[in-house]
Formats: structure tokens, C-alpha cells, sequence
């Protein structure tokens, strides 16, 4: 049986899963009997953590929210996933926590075993980030969409699009995708009668936030496949479907989530859907992925490939004379 102090310990690490433990599967677990659970979960309600209790069959202990944040207690992976999210936070897509993020790394670092330490400071040496010029996201419009969405409370904003237009919405925020680079808000838009895909960058809230509204069901595939439909085609004037002789994780390594999506067809051949600003971009782009295919959409597509093949032809004419064999 552990000692007192390191039971409270594997008690307090026990009750920061958030679920609801009964008193038979935390004297399991501490190998105890159920008075002893008891008594410890008092000895922490002295120590200031707020242990909340049910009673009945169905009921058992859970942690609360207290004034103060307790010590966490994280295993040995739990440790490390932390420490890599807070060094890639510090060089992220979210402004204004760069610093906090490094702060809460030193901390971390600080307290961490030696063999865990190694782990993390090999991860920090071998990896370097490169910063982008790409938009930010303010850290407390963040959690502000994000409050919305939790609470169902609606969000009013002034909405720039990519041409400069200013509107002003009022929306009920579903959920938030980021692709890596740019944060998106997919909303049901009642002005719209349907949803629509905005990113964070160009939303400039007006907070608090509106009134509440009733939860509706999300929209077809849940709200990342939505937005990803929407990045990826729904934000350009062009789509494009074309059909490759090769198997769809062979395409897939070659495209992101937000230049289109891969679906399989069977038979070692699949579909790219994808959206262009211009159709030219498109007729260059499929030739990377070395494999035969047919254009499905739009049919003008067709003759920008002529007019590339014909360009490629003469190209490589003219350079066969300057290229010693």
C-alpha cells in the first residue's frame, strides 16, 4: 500500500481525469478500501481542492474548479506533448501568447525528470521553425469564438472578404478548423439561410456576444470536412475534377487540405476535386503528380492542357539543338 502523501498524489491525479469516479473503482485503483478513499478525499477538500460528490449509485467524486489552479500531474507522454505544444505555440498562427507559451515551457522544463528533459531538449534542439508572414489570430478573439461556440450564444462581426468588401454578420458559430496556417469559423448564417466558412483573420468581433441561440445539428460530414469543402473549393472561382490512374494515397501525399480532396474509387484510381483562381494554375499543377488522368470539369480545362502541351512541345524543340548529347 502507498504512503499517505503519495496516495493523495495518485488521488489528485486520478480525479483530473474529468469523469466521475465512484468510491469502489478509486479504492481499485489506490488499492484501499472504500472509508480510506473517503478520508482522502476530505484531507483534499482541506487542502483547498474542491472535490465534488454525488451521492447514489450513479454517483462518485469529480474535481472542480477551484480559485486556484492545482498542481497538474502528467505521465510521462502526457509530459512531452505538452512541452512540444507549448514550443510550437511559441512560434504558431496565434498572436500574443509567443511569450506566455516560452514562460510556461521554462516552467515545465524546470520541474520535468531527467530523462524526460533529455526527450524534450532533443526535440528542441533537432527542430527548427520557420515563421511565416502569413495572418495571425489574436489569443482572446480565439477563446472568445470559442466561448461562443461552447455556449451557443451568437457572434456579430464585421466581416472583410479577399477583395476588401466590409459586411457585418450575425452568425451561430458551430466550430473552429485550423489547417496550420489560417483559423476558420464554420456558422450557421441566418442572413444566408445556410453556412458559411470565415476566417478568424478577417473577422473584427464585437463582443460580448449576442444572444443565445438552439443548437442545430452540423452541417454534412461535421465541420471540418465542411470547411475543408469550402478552403479548398468553395473560396474560388474555378473547380476542377479530375480523375488519376493511381491510388488515392499516392495523390493525397500531394495535396493539402486546403488545395482540395482526394477520394478514393477503387481499382487504383481516384478523384481530385480542387478549387483555382485561374484555370492555367490548375493545367500546370496536375502534371506534378507523374500520372495519367482525365479532366471530368469544367470542360474549358481541356483546352488550357492543349495550350500547355503545345508550349511544352515547342519548348522542348527549341532547347533539343542547345542541349549537348
Amino acid at each position: 500500500m502507498m504512503e499517505t502523501s503519495a496516495r493523495l498524489l495518485r488521488l489528485l491525479g486520478l480525479l483530473q481525469v474529468p469523469r466521475d469516479w465512484t468510491g469502489p473503482a478509486l479504492a481499485e485503483r489506490l488499492d484501499v478500501d472504500v472509508r480510506t478513499v473517503r478520508r482522502d478525499v476530505d484531507k483534499l477538500r482541506t487542502l483547498g481542492y474542491p472535490v465534488h460528490s454525488t451521492p447514489g449509485t450513479t454517483g462518485g467524486y469529480r474535481l472542480g474548479a477551484g480559485a486556484a489552479l492545482p498542481p497538474l500531474l502528467l505521465d510521462d507522454d502526457e509530459a512531452v506533448a505538452v512541452a512540444v505544444g507549448l514550443r510550437t505555440a511559441a512560434g504558431g498562427t496565434v498572436s500574443g501568447i509567443e511569450e506566455t507559451s516560452v514562460r510556461a515551457l521554462a516552467k515545465l522544463e524546470q520541474v520535468l525528470p531527467n530523462r524526460l528533459r533529455r526527450r524534450v531538449a532533443a526535440l528542441g534542439a533537432a527542430t527548427a521553425t520557420l515563421s511565416g508572414r502569413g495572418p495571425t489570430v489574436d489569443a482572446d478573439d480565439l477563446s472568445a469564438v470559442a466561448a461562443a461556440c461552447r455556449d451557443h450564444e451568437c457572434l456579430r462581426f464585421t466581416y472583410t472578404t479577399g477583395d476588401g468588401t466590409e459586411t457585418r454578420r450575425v452568425v451561430e458559430p458551430q466550430g473552429m478548423v485550423c489547417t496550420g496556417r489560417r483559423w476558420y469559423l464554420v456558422a450557421w448564417d441566418p442572413s444566408r439561410d445556410d453556412w458559411r466558412t470565415f476566417r478568424l483573420d478577417r473577422m473584427r468581433l464585437s463582443l460580448p456576444a449576442g444572444p443565445r441561440f438552439a443548437p442545430r445539428d452540423p452541417p454534412e460530414g461535421g465541420v471540418a470536412a465542411f470547411a475543408q469543402r469550402g478552403i479548398s473549393v468553395g473560396a474560388y472561382p474555378y473547380r476542377a475534377r479530375i480523375v488519376f490512374d493511381a491510388p488515392a494515397e499516392r495523390i493525397a501525399e500531394h495535396v493539402t487540405p486546403a488545395s482540395g480532396t482526394v477520394t478514393d474509387l477503387g481499382d487504383g484510381r481516384c478523384e481530385l476535386v480542387a478549387g483555382a483562381y485561374t484555370l492555367e494554375s490548375v493545367a500546370v499543377w496536375i502534371n506534378f503528380f507523374d500520372a495519367d488522368y482525365e479532366v471530368l470539369e469544367p470542360p474549358e480545362l481541356v483546352g488550357r492542357l492543349e495550350s500547355l502541351a503545345a508550349r511544352l512541345t515547342r519548348a522542348a524543340e527549341r532547347s533539343s539543338g542547345a542541349v549537348s548529347p
